[in-house]
């Protein structure tokens, strides 16, 4: 036993390329992405165990500069609900904003760490681990056992690269935003290669011009369980102005919830596309949108956003196409202005497809050639397609134009509150040409009374996406 320990231990010494420890520790293994004497700045830590690792309550992991000085420290007792600031957010009161988040995750035998802070650039780092961080596990004290030295230069450009195995400028997508200059005039494309990135990414107002792009939907993941009760509302209904949402739509309503989002934009010209962004909260674990957009002219692109509340929410000028979009409850929201095209919008439960709160001064959102599927399970006339509290949101517009739906439509169609047509005079819940998904007609004779079927003239009006989105041409520019 003795003998294979020491061997397993050489092996791993001769990965980081470092110095043999003084001791053993139960055969764990220490990682960066990338190369231990070249990894990027923003990288988490990787601890393989032998077997599943069970988080304990004390103790802490501390990374320390070369010289001894502290760089960071991650206390296990407040790992599931530590608190950072994510891209430099700032309160409408102009006070840095920390979102709750995890900074320590176990994924089967493995433990990810996830520093406060980026490190510093050309820095030799070393790092200890307490007893008590992991039940059973007698920590690492030795200072030879686990360094690692970041890249002597911040990655520039208009192009910068994301690699969650280290082969890139970063290896969180957060990192590459961070990047970017605030004040940024001009395009920056950010490039995610394969994998599965586990963060909150938030992208400050004054850093326009983003594109983040990356290599397929079924091979880019950007996920994370960001919700109300973490980030949102209910978490900081007692919250002080370093929590108050900028750019609030509803002075009331946009109180907290900006920071709930697994991925939030408050930033204007902004492009993602090819890539799947999952909010990981359970079904019933409260509101958590997979992306939040909250200015003009945001594009999403062959995206997959899975999410089961609010999935996807825009509140200002917003274009999706040939996307798929996945949920339960109000799953398309906001306050904005929305053209969804040519995509997919899954119902993952009964509920309702979408909630639009716009006001008279902007169209709400309109579905032109989508498909609405269903999971297996969702019965019959269990979804309609929009909502809206009308004695709040008058103005409220859904228009859903040349679309195939499944059966799990409901034949009112839509719902108002209260439920009566009378107090809806000023809503627009418009539909045109809808079809079974086989493209056979549907009977729209006991929709709501106060929804309409559109002429062929007002439906090709409202299919053209720079009419409804005030003359803005969104079609993707293939950055």
């Amino acid at each position: 036993m003795k003998a294979s320990l020491t061997a397993l231990m050489a092996a791993t010494t001769l990965v980081l390329g470092l110095a043999p420890p003084a001791t053993a520790e139960a055969g764990a293994r220490f990682s960066v992405p990338g190369r231990a004497k070249s990894t990027c700045a923003d990288a988490p830590l990787t601890i393989r165990f032998p077997s599943p690792p069970t988080l304990g309550s004390s103790g802490a992991i501390e990374v320390r500069r070369a010289d001894g000085t502290l760089a960071d420290r991650i206390e296990a007792a407040s790992a599931k609900t530590d608190r950072k600031n994510i891209g430099g957010a700032l309160s409408d009161t102009g006070l840095p904003h920390e979102f709750s988040y995890e900074s320590i995750m176990i994924d089967g035998d493995t433990a990810r760490v996830y520093p406060h802070r980026q490190f510093e650039y050309g820095q030799e780092y070393y790092v200890t681990v307490d007893p008590g961080v992991f039940t059973g596990f007698d920590g690492v004290q030795d200072p030879r056992a686990w360094r690692f030295t970041t890249r002597k230069h911040a990655p520039q450009g208009r192009r910068l690269t994301v690699s969650a195995s280290g082969a890139g400028d970063f290896c969180t997508v957060q990192g590459a935003v961070d990047a970017v200059p605030t004040g940024n005039t001009t395009p920056v494309t950010i490039d995610v290669r394969p994998g599965v990135y586990t963060e909150i990414v938030y992208v400050r107002e004054d850093r326009p011009h983003i594109t983040v792009r990356g290599a397929g939907a079924r091979r880019t993941t950007i996920q994370y369980a960001n919700n109300d009760l973490r980030n949102g509302d209910k978490a900081l209904s007692d919250g002080g102005p370093a929590d108050v949402c900028p750019r609030r739509v509803l002075e009331t309503s946009d109180l907290h919830n900006c920071w709930r989002a697994s991925f939030g934009v408050d930033a204007a010209d902004f492009r993602i596309s090819d890539v799947t962004l999952r909010n990981t909260t359970p079904d019933g674990g409260s509101q958590a949108e997979a992306f939040r957009g909250n200015n003009e002219r945001i594009v999403l692109e062959r995206v997959d956003l899975r999410s089961h509340q609010d999935t996807l929410r825009l509140q200002g000028k917003g274009f999706v196409t040939d996307s798929r979009i996945s949920g339960d409850t109000d799953f398309v929201w906001g306050t904005g202005t929305v053209f969804i095209q040519d995509s997919v919008l899954e119902s993952t439960d009964s509920g309702y497809i979408s909630q639009s709160r716009n006001d008279a001064t902007r169209p709400g959102a309109v579905f032109v050639r989508t498909r609405l599927t269903r999971a297996a399970g969702v019965q019959d006339a269990s979804v309609v397609l929009s909502r809206s509290a009308v004695w709040r949101f008058t103005h409220s517009q859904a228009v859903f134009i040349d679309t195939a739906m499944d059966a799990h439509v409901a034949p009112v169609g839509w719902q108002i509150d209260p439920n009566d047509c009378a107090q809806a005079q000023s809503a627009s819940f418009w539909e045109y040409r809808s079809t079974d998904l086989s493209g056979g007609a549907i009977d729209t004779s006991r929709r709501l009374p106060c929804s309409r079927q559109l002429t062929a003239e007002e439906a090709e009006q409202w299919s053209e996406p720079s009419f409804v989105l005030g003359g803005w041409d969104p079609e993707p520019d293939h950055r």
